[in-house]
């Protein structure tokens, strides 16, 4: 029997750590549970909603209102994703979106100073908050649990002490803008049958974006198949890119025959882009699953633990301090209960898009996809007319379905 030394072989390219071989053969299609499940019932949640509401779920105000009015959860699930990655949590984000919230609105509507200059402050507030966490978590080995619970109530009490019991607003115009707003029609419109007029722009920009990730997709497949990993049969992988497509394109269209593409979507399609570059090619990224996947040989590898762990939570606080910002524009004005029960939604989100409760195990993606699903059923469920606690009550479901779903494939795996 030949062998392949160690030296021979090939190298494994960039991406995250194997979810598990947990596999299960659907209509002759071979699905890694873990990482299909999700976006397998996203698509049954959106088709069961749509039917409930008689299609009301899926017209353009509709799927307009769900992006911008989760914008700010979504946003604090790509940092949270990263601190569940890294085996930690984090239970001060809702607290600090609400003083970063009040310091924008401080530095803007009190002080009168111009709000980039506002913004770029507000985002290093949010980094410093998440340094002094950070500190505590890494340096000094205090449980990330003990010290964002302890920083749940110290910045709620600084946020009531900057606003007292009353709101600061109005905020400036680009700044309701980004949280509200939507793309100029640059090209005019163009017809669509019995859709009536879309949006030039947003068309070409949804063309775009199906062209980038098909592209990606193809060179991904390419090079597994130099390296001799095991794909999809080429029949599979294009149906999963068309169905991607036509998902893509659908969203798309129905936004550019409302008002065109959210301001915030075009954020948040930034900030995906880059953070799921980050964790499946650069080297930070890397140590981030290696941390949370075993600590001991992270710390054996050479991996600077202590630093990484400081950097997701400073990260963490830059993108609280973003949402922060986005939801008061939002509501045009900072509130003292800003950002209530936001932590919750975020770590559920993290946790129904496919992190392990362990670490070392999530994607950017998967988050987006995990708020995503709490956003329909929110909106979904308001459509129809449930009352608040029905819609807690099957939030409450979906998340601990998420989990056990989670355990159970780690123990077919093992199996």
């Amino acid at each position: 029997m030949s062998s392949v030394s160690p030296a021979a072989a090939p190298p494994t390219p960039a991406g995250p750590p194997s979810t598990g071989p947990a596999r299960t053969t659907v209509f002759g299609v071979s699905l890694n549970i873990r990482q299909s499940g999700i976006y397998i019932a996203f698509a049954l949640i959106v088709v069961l909603f749509t039917i409930l509401t008689e299609g009301a779920l899926l017209q353009p105000q509709n799927i307009s209102n769900i992006i911008v009015q989760n914008s700010y959860i979504l946003i604090l699930s790509i940092g949270m994703i990263l601190i569940i990655i890294a085996g930690h949590i984090d239970l001060s984000v809702g607290s600090v979106v609400a003083v970063t919230g009040a310091i924008a609105a401080v530095l803007m509507v009190d002080y009168g100073i111009p709000w980039p200059v506002a913004l770029v402050l507000t985002l290093i507030a949010g980094g410093l908050i998440g340094a002094w966490q950070g500190f505590w978590i890494a340096y000094f080995g205090i449980p990330a649990f003990i010290v964002t619970l302890a920083g749940m109530l110290l910045f709620r009490a600084l946020t009531l002490t900057v606003l007292g019991n009353q709101g600061i607003g109005p905020f400036p115009d680009p700044v309701r803008t980004l949280s509200n707003g939507f793309t100029d029609g640059y090209f005019g419109n163009i017809g669509l049958g019995v859709l009536g007029g879309a949006d030039i722009f947003s068309l070409l920009v949804g063309v775009l974006v199906v062209g980038g990730m098909a592209l990606s997709q193809w060179r991904t497949r390419t090079a597994r198949l130099g390296y001799r990993q095991a794909v999809d049969p080429l029949p599979v992988f294009l149906l999963k890119i068309v169905t991607a497509a036509a998902v893509i394109m659908f969203v798309v269209v129905q936004l550019a025959r409302f008002r065109n593409l959210p301001w915030v979507l075009v954020l948040l399609a930034v900030l995906v882009l880059a953070y799921s570059l980050v964790t499946t090619r650069a080297v930070f990224g890397r140590q981030v699953y290696a941390i949370g996947g075993n600590l001991q040989a992270a710390v054996l590898s050479g991996i600077k633990v202590k630093q990484v762990v400081f950097w997701i939570f400073v990260n963490m606080g830059v993108l609280a301090a973003l949402a922060g910002v986005i939801f008061a524009g939002r509501l045009n004005q900072a509130g003292p209960t800003a950002g209530n029960a936001f932590e919750l939604d975020a770590i559920a989100a993290a946790f129904i898009g496919g992190a392990a409760v362990q670490g070392g195990v999530g994607k950017v993606v998967g988050a987006i996809t995990g708020g995503l699903i709490m956003g329909v059923i929110n909106n979904g469920m308001s459509l129809i007319g449930s009352p608040s606690e029905r819609v807690m009550l099957v939030k409450g479901v979906v998340l601990l379905a998420a989990v056990a779903f989670d355990v159970w494939a780690k123990r077919r795996a093992a199996r």
